[in-house]
């Protein structure tokens, strides 16, 4: 892989360099078109780890993302300015911003797919079609590949897919999807090798197959199988990012909480901070609790974030060959250290009572609303007369009708369309939409 075509600026049916101007490259535009889409917007309101948060400085999917983003950027340019020194012939083409700016966007999006209620949101869409017999009723109307896109939802895929909606109209660059896709394949192929890191989940449903295909084939990512390529290198630091910050940030939203205690925290945090440990001695002048956690996770990230620039940096040969399929913070001098705060956090975050209170929610609230929506979206391709369904119908947004009546034998697509709505719900909408509809609220 070479970084002229891994830094493409085109977008899906558009020609190379349309619509730029001078003081804002094609990449700030797609962070630009991101932020401002209603997908973003409604990260807000979705659950991070603390559901429906009443504490204003607990984290959202939308702070989080800000944050990746954020970090993102600091990566992005902090490569882009050695790899442009290694790389003198693309100075003409790229700066060090545009690698910030690409990697930025593509931290933007990363979690514009996940369904409300988090990862436990995952799990129950899936559950739906797996065990539940509304949802298995689907298996035999379908391919084994688009049943395996359902019985194992990925919010990652949902991404892609409304990062490549016309509805959404944001045409994202060939560089930013590429970066954002930090799984480049399918639910289900052989030989799938999990050692890989870019193998353990999926990055697009069939749905998307082919326009993933054209992204990579335009990148000129190196090809696995076929719709299974390596990963654009600068989905490493997008991956970094969100590393560097889901697990350093619970922890401090944890002890925030009173659910870590404050010593406990302190250890874990310098475990990590392995180059401004010379910094620590502020910490005396600092008076409240929040202000030392706030200043632990600083410098946490800052030296977290040197590593992981490091580390690819070192690896920048292996990772442009598709030699390289690991991630950036399995590989920081820290990495022993990382894993323990994320043995905390399962043990005393995430296993918090109010934690698993409302994610059972999540296991009953998306399973309820898939049933109900996924009948009213069969009685619209059988054409059927039911009161209750074509009700039910109507609380559907028009585009998700028109795409199910425009190919009425393609059960796979309804189903599509009716997740592309229940994933796309807030906690608070999906949890008063199923109360509404069950009569257990007005």
């Amino acid at each position: 892989m070479n970084w002229l075509n891994l830094l493409s600026s085109q977008r899906t049916g558009q020609k190379p360099n349309a619509g730029t101007a001078p003081s804002r490259s094609a990449f700030e535009q797609d962070y630009d078109r991101i932020i401002f889409s209603h997908p973003f917007r409604r990260l807000q309101d979705k659950t991070q780890v603390h559901p429906l948060p009443e504490h204003d400085f607990v984290h959202t999917r939308l702070t989080h993302s800000l944050e990746v983003s954020s970090v993102g950027r600091s990566l992005g340019k902090r490569v882009g300015e050695i790899i442009l020194q290694r790389h003198p012939e693309e100075k003409n083409n790229f700066s060090l911003f545009d690698f910030g700016a690409i990697v930025a966007a593509a931290s933007l999006a990363h979690d514009l797919g996940n369904p409300p209620f988090g990862h436990a949101g995952e799990d129950a869409i899936s559950d739906f079609f797996a065990h539940h017999t509304k949802g298995q009723y689907y298996k035999d109307h379908m391919s084994e590949a688009a049943w395996n896109d359902l019985i194992n939802f990925e919010g990652n895929a949902q991404g892609f897919r409304i990062l490549n909606k016309n509805q959404y109209g944001l045409k994202l660059t060939f560089a930013t999807l590429g970066a954002f896709t930090k799984y480049p394949c399918p639910s289900i192929f052989a030989p799938r090798d999990t050692s890989k890191r870019s193998q353990k989940k999926y990055g697009f449903f069939q749905t998307e197959k082919e326009v993933f295909h054209e992204v990579a084939h335009h990148l000129e990512l190196i090809a696995v199988t076929e719709f299974v390529s390596c990963r654009h290198p600068l989905a490493f630091l997008v991956e970094a990012a969100d590393d560097i910050c889901y697990s350093i940030i619970d922890l401090e939203d944890g002890c925030n909480l009173g659910l870590v205690r404050y010593e406990d925290a302190k250890s874990l945090f310098e475990g990590v901070i392995t180059v401004n440990k010379s910094k620590l001695g502020k910490l005396d002048s600092l008076s409240s609790l929040q202000e030392k956690v706030g200043y632990l996770r600083a410098l946490a990230i800052g030296d977290l974030m040197e590593e992981c620039a490091t580390i690819f940096l070192d690896h920048e040969a292996d990772i442009l060959d598709g030699k390289f399929d690991q991630a950036l913070a399995d590989h920081c001098t820290s990495r022993n250290e990382l894993k323990e705060i994320i043995k905390v956090s399962i043990d005393k975050i995430y296993r918090a009572r109010q934690v698993v209170e409302i994610e059972a929610t999540g296991h009953a609230v998306l399973p309820g609303l898939l049933e109900e929506f996924t009948t009213a979206g069969l009685y619209l391709m059988q054409n059927t007369k039911s009161r209750k369904y074509q009700n039910l119908q109507l609380l559907l947004p028009e585009e998700t009708r028109l795409a199910i009546r425009h190919d009425p034998a393609n059960a796979y697509n309804m189903v599509r369309q009716v997740l592309d709505f229940i994933s796309s719900l807030t906690d608070r909408h999906a949890l008063s939409l199923y109360r509404k509809i069950n009569g257990i609220s007005q």
